[in-house]
């Protein structure tokens, strides 16, 4: 990918920093939304990783709203607990609805036990991820996601796919369910009521309540659906969106990275660029450091071969750490001589 292809990665809509745990990648992240603000854009960085340190790098403190934290950039961090509470919040009140006055005790027990159920979390946040994703009034222009490490972002985008199967098998769920209840409606005696006239007034009544039950919850589900497909697509449309893989030249880094941008690409995500992050710089001297640029320079040659189909920035080892806002500029003028 060229140069100016790389300067239009900060044109998209919306764009994925993801990578091995411990590689920078919230650094990269906010530094990425430092110049993409500085040209201009409205953007919000939003960190999904349960450990965040974006509110770190950035050296404020961050919520679950977005907060300025210099012109044209606003950035939060997703809280999966508040997102699972705002999530079974909703679940408890549409069973409100329908559900029994003597059930709702064990049903809310059960929604307690829900809060640590496995993939409880994942399926909250991605709901938030979505709605910010298929969001057209946003006030935003690119919306930059620090993600979790990439075992976690990998199952984060394939549950969209997962979900609308799920949703679709509850649709064909109620579906039967609403045949059965006519059935058994016909077939049930009532107190008085005339077997060959399930049409009476009670089993009207019935038939009325089941119809309006089944047609709210399948309203609930076709919305469901439709939003994790719209974010589905938007994950693929390689004109909005991008993905942006942080490494350092070390084995493990190497190694994980490849993995993932495989099963990215085999899923249709669009890979842009692998960013090498912690680049010894060349003016570094001693011998010990001139041994780590001799084995560096085997990753960075095994990068090159690996990664060939995608631009390979690199980010030079700061002799600081990264947090603060004077840091993250010149992180961001780094990106920018780099070719972003």
């Amino acid at each position: 990918m060229p140069d100016e292809s790389m300067r239009e990665l900060l044109e998209r809509r919306l764009l994925w920093v993801g990578g091995k745990g411990g590689v920078g990648k919230t650094s990269v992240a906010a530094a990425l939304g430092v110049l993409a603000s500085r040209r201009g854009r409205r953007v919000l960085v939003a960190s999904t990783d349960p450990a965040h340190s974006l509110g770190d790098v950035f050296d404020i403190a961050l919520g679950d709203t977005p907060r300025r934290v210099r012109p044209g950039l606003d950035a939060m961090e997703i809280d999966p607990d508040v997102e699972v509470e705002a999530h079974l919040s909703r679940v408890t009140a549409q069973m409100r609805r329908y559900a029994a006055p003597g059930m709702m005790d064990e049903l809310e027990r059960q929604m307690r036990l829900s809060r640590q159920s496995p993939g409880t979390q994942e399926a909250a946040l991605l709901e938030r991820l979505s709605r910010l994703m298929t969001d057209d009034d946003t006030p935003y222009d690119l919306i930059i996601f620090d993600t979790a490490p990439t075992g976690h972002t990998l199952r984060l985008l394939s549950l969209p796919e997962a979900m609308a199967a799920w949703t679709d098998g509850l649709l064909a769920h109620n579906r039967k369910s609403e045949q059965l209840g006519k059935v058994l409606d016909h077939l049930t005696p009532g107190s008085g009521r005339d077997l060959d006239s399930p049409f009476d007034e009670g089993a009207e009544g019935k038939r009325d309540s089941l119809d309006t039950r089944t047609r709210d919850i399948a309203e609930t589900l076709l919305a469901r659906r439709r939003l994790f497909h719209q974010a589905r697509r938007r994950i693929e449309d390689a004109e909005a969106n991008a993905f942006l893989f942080v490494l350092t030249p070390e084995r493990l880094p190497i190694l994980e990275t490849a993995r993932a941008v495989s099963s990215l690409e085999q899923a249709g995500i669009p890979v842009a660029a692998a960013l090498v992050n912690r680049v010894l710089p060349a003016d570094a001297d001693g011998e010990f450091l001139a041994a780590r640029r001799r084995q560096e320079a085997s990753y960075l040659a095994r990068i090159d071969e690996d990664f060939s189909h995608l631009p390979r920035p690199h980010l030079p080892w700061l002799p600081s750490d990264v947090q603060g806002m004077a840091v993250l500029e010149t992180l961001a003028d780094h990106l920018e001589s780099g070719g972003l």
